[in-house]
């Protein structure tokens, strides 16, 4: 009698869970299992170059290049749902779709969301920067008011952390001496987490553009036309045409459902193989897992941690398969060695900072630098060469043009 392939349900089709996904296919199989990717919109996001769509720099297909086009030579099945809710106990999920995925093994990597319920008035008009919508809503704003009469843009950048600091950049160059720009972070300098050669870079970089950075401080309220900031007890609100969201992460109300054991965060709390405590058949990776290495250091919610771990859990969840495939050499499952491999931030159109590895650069070395380092990240090969032909041939085009 014939068995049945297992079957491996990965919810979320971010760094973590694609990159998990392909990892998957690669490994040779003595039966090969049915890999199904759930993720809700239909494209990927290669989040680090999102700041790039509002300087024009790069295009939508770049960046968020379709799951089917990715995923056409493999053997992964793409289902475009949310997810309704999550059995792990009956290893079943329910989309919103109706549909129903039995599975083997469960990968979470459904990423985070941002807590904008935390401030008065934030759900209603602070605009988060997270996904590619988010990015079309802003672009939308932006030129509304580019359009307008009005003598000066103002914007207000709810965190000075890394998205915050490159919203900042980006922006002030794309809208030059209309822009008015405040980014308002409660704690005592930017970057907190940062190197001093990337944070110098940075406060050089808001500097010249005229970046006005209020430090310890709160927001209060968010309405219309206007925001609250508390600093040392006292409130101002003033006047401002676009509240960008970027601090704070929590996780799918979905996952903190789920009957395992989870962070103060509500995140899912895994072994060192990316395995929930409770139940070894559910794996969780990325921003809604707290996990703890090999060596025992927390790892970081960053896209270099998703796409690190996406490679141990693929193979983990292969190992932990052919052991049940019965096979005569099983394969170990491996704990994760989280490596930090450094920072690059966008610091505006055709600048950039980098440090890590023993290499500090800036400016538009770093800028290349850092476009080339992504590049060599994309998920595809074909995707790969398709973004650097076009890259290369962008200055013979604008060389062509004048």
């Amino acid at each position: 009698m014939t068995q049945q392939p297992a079957r491996i349900v990965i919810l979320g089709g971010g760094f973590g869970g694609l990159y998990t996904a392909l990892r998957l296919n690669e490994l040779p199989w003595n039966q090969s299992p049915e890999i199904v990717l759930v993720d809700q919109r239909d494209r990927f996001l290669f989040s680090p170059l999102l700041y790039e769509l509002l300087t024009g720099e790069l295009q939508t297909w770049e960046i968020a290049p379709p799951y089917g086009e990715l995923l056409a030579d493999t053997r992964i099945r793409f289902v475009q749902s949310a997810v309704s809710s999550i059995d792990v106990e009956g290893k079943r999920v329910q989309l919103e779709t109706g549909a129903t995925l039995e599975f083997d093994r469960l990968v979470l990597s459904l990423g985070g969301e941002a807590p904008l319920e935390i401030v008065p008035g934030a759900e209603e008009f602070a605009i988060p920067f997270r996904t590619i919508e988010d990015a079309n809503r802003l672009q939308e704003r932006l030129r509304q008011l580019e359009q307008s009469d009005k003598d000066k843009i103002r914007v207000a950048i709810v965190g000075a952390g890394y998205s915050g600091v490159e919203l900042a950049c980006k922006l002030a160059d794309r809208l030059g001496e209309r822009g008015r720009f405040r980014l308002i972070e409660r704690s005592d300098k930017i970057l907190a987490t940062s190197a001093d050669f990337n944070r110098d870079a940075a406060t050089k970089a808001l500097d010249d553009r005229k970046v006005w950075v209020d430090l310890e401080t709160e927001v209060d309220s968010i309405s219309a036309d206007t925001i609250s900031i508390g600093y040392k007890g006292q409130i101002d609100t003033i006047p401002v045409d676009i509240v960008l969201w970027t601090i704070g992460t929590k996780v799918a109300q979905v996952v903190q459902e789920l009957p395992l054991k989870h962070s103060q965060r509500g995140q899912v709390v895994v072994t060192p193989t990316l395995q929930a405590v409770d139940l070894p058949d559910v794996f969780a990776i990325g921003d809604l897992a707290e996990c703890r290495d090999a060596d025992g250091q927390l790892v970081p919610g960053t896209a270099q941690a998703a796409f690190q771990q996406a490679e141990y859990c693929g193979w983990n969840v292969w190992a932990s398969l052919s052991a049940t495939e019965g096979l005569r050499s099983t394969r170990p499952l491996l704990p994760f060695r989280y490596q930090y491999l450094g920072e690059m931030m966008t610091l505006g159109t055709d600048d950039a900072t980098f440090s890590g590895l023993g290499i500090k650069l800036d400016g538009q070395l770093a800028y290349v630098a850092r476009r080339l380092a992504y590049l060599y990240r994309m998920p595809t090969f074909d995707h790969q060469l398709k973004v650097g032909l076009n890259w290369i041939a962008q200055p013979i085009r604008k060389l062509l043009a004048s």
